[in-house]
């Protein structure tokens, strides 16, 4: 320390710089950081930067890996009818399942703030990131199952079509040659003479599985005749274990309860009916002298719900699982992002008479822009490499229809007829397409970093 200067300060000297050993910032030497981070370095090596330079490589060589086939693999990838619908259906995961992930973790994270048990339901929403894409997969190829009683979305389909609907009862019945029913068109049946009012007709049918008859069936009766009005019975003729008679009611056979009989004089429909519980039916005078006709409604085949796994659907479907899984994710970032807001603006908008969707749409999402940004291009990233969903849900029927970039990759490196170079060439295209997602999310991120 000097003598006191003149306005009685004192000055201080600085020690000197230790100029021989150099340290960063956070006072570690560099040597030693370096030597921390060389083992990881050398596992980056190893495990990113080789395959990445190695899958370049190879990608200009063709399926045995001696000729030089310059850019004839990437040529495959947009020529060949399987690897192009990859490519379209990737665009596809890419346009729709970030922006309704994203849009709807944004709704729940808005909505979940206004109610009290808001806690319980971001847990049940985000519960499906627990579950792998394997066991997501499986979950799903259930769900889409084409048989109602298995697949849940079909068994909801055909609930809602019954309900607004009528289903037909009996899909598989017809009459036979000695019955007194004909064919009438369009999948009806009609008796082959006109029926008198005052007589019982009979109208037998088989065909039908005991497992379709209505559960509350009961033995066929004979219908009791009226002067004035045309009577009749509809029953199942088939008696369990043989021994019954054609044409006529045996003891255990059983009405159809249900079965539509329509009136038909020229043409016109005069009247109808359905058959009761034991079969009989009732119609008017009008019918006297009309042909009675089971209608094709009838026998049409039940509504079996959506084929959701078919070559027009199934990319959609896949895309509603990882919505399913994924929109978890968004809801909690964004309700992270949402808990960050500076009240008072919010509050600000309101008093200046901005309703609730004005304040959302100007000032909620405005401010939430950088969060939506992470969880967008984030999801971007995560669909681009989507595997397991498609190879667990397609079935091997549609499995082409719903083929994405990655599953092709499997199948030209893996399959029975692997091409090492096409599948080198599909991978250097992953990365190229993730590569500008990355670079703009990294200068996003910079560009937050500055302010």
């Amino acid at each position: 320390m000097t003598p006191a200067s003149a306005g009685g300060a004192a000055k201080i000297t600085p020690p000197p710089a230790d100029k021989g050993k150099r340290k960063s910032v956070t006072g570690t030497r560099k040597s030693i950081a370096v030597g921390f981070l060389l083992p990881a370095l050398v596992l980056l090596g190893a495990l990113v930067v080789y395959p990445i330079g190695y899958s370049v490589y190879r990608s200009f060589f063709d399926k045995a890996g001696d000729s030089f086939a310059g850019l004839d693999n990437f040529v495959e990838i947009f020529t060949d009818d399987t690897i192009l619908t990859a490519v379209k259906n990737n665009a596809i995961w890419v346009v729709v399942a970030p922006a309704v992930s994203t849009a709807l973790g944004l709704i729940f994270a808005v909505l979940t703030e206004r109610i009290r048990w808001g806690t319980a339901f971001k847990l049940l929403v985000f519960m499906p990131m627990a579950i792998s894409m394997l066991a997501a997969g499986i979950i799903f190829r259930l769900v889409y199952e084409q048989n109602p009683e298995r697949g849940v979305a079909n068994a909801v389909a055909v609930s809602v079509h019954d309900t607004f609907s009528e289903s037909a009862g009996f899909p598989k019945a017809r009459p036979l040659p000695v019955h007194p029913l004909k064919a009438g068109g369009g999948g009806s049946f009609i008796t082959k003479e006109p029926v008198q009012a005052g007589e019982q007709v009979l109208l037998p049918l088989i065909g039908v599985p005991p497992a379709k008859m209505p559960g509350d069936a009961e033995i066929a009766a004979p219908a009791k005749t009226a002067p004035d009005k045309v009577t009749g019975t509809a029953w199942l003729d088939f008696t369990k274990g043989g021994g019954g008679k054609p044409n006529a009611i045996d003891p255990k056979e059983l009405g159809l309860k249900g079965i539509k009989v329509e009136a038909v004089k020229d043409g016109k429909v005069v009247d109808s009916a359905k058959a009761g519980a034991d079969g009989t039916f009732t119609l008017s005078a009008e019918a006297d002298g009309a042909n009675l006709r089971f209608p094709a409604s009838n026998f049409r085949e039940p509504y079996n719900g959506v084929d959701w796994l078919g070559p027009s659907l199934v990319t959609p479907a896949i895309i509603g699982s990882y919505v399913w899984m994924w929109a978890g994710f968004a809801m909690v970032l964004i309700a992270a992002g949402l808990a960050g807001l500076p009240r008072e603006l919010l509050e600000a908008a309101r008093v200046d008479g901005a309703n609730e969707w004005q304040v959302f749409r100007r000032v909620t999402v405005p401010l939430l822009a950088p969060v939506l940004a992470v969880v967008l291009v984030t999801l971007m990233i995560n669909v681009l490499k989507i595997f397991d969903l498609v190879f667990i849900i397609a079935p091997g029927s549609s499995q082409d229809d719903a083929n994405v970039l990655a599953l092709q990759l499997y199948r030209s490196s893996f399959g029975t007829d692997a091409d090492p170079g096409i599948g080198s060439a599909i991978a250097v295209l992953l990365l190229l397409l993730v590569v500008p997602v990355m670079l703009f999310n990294i200068r996003r991120m910079r560009k937050e970093s500055r302010r």
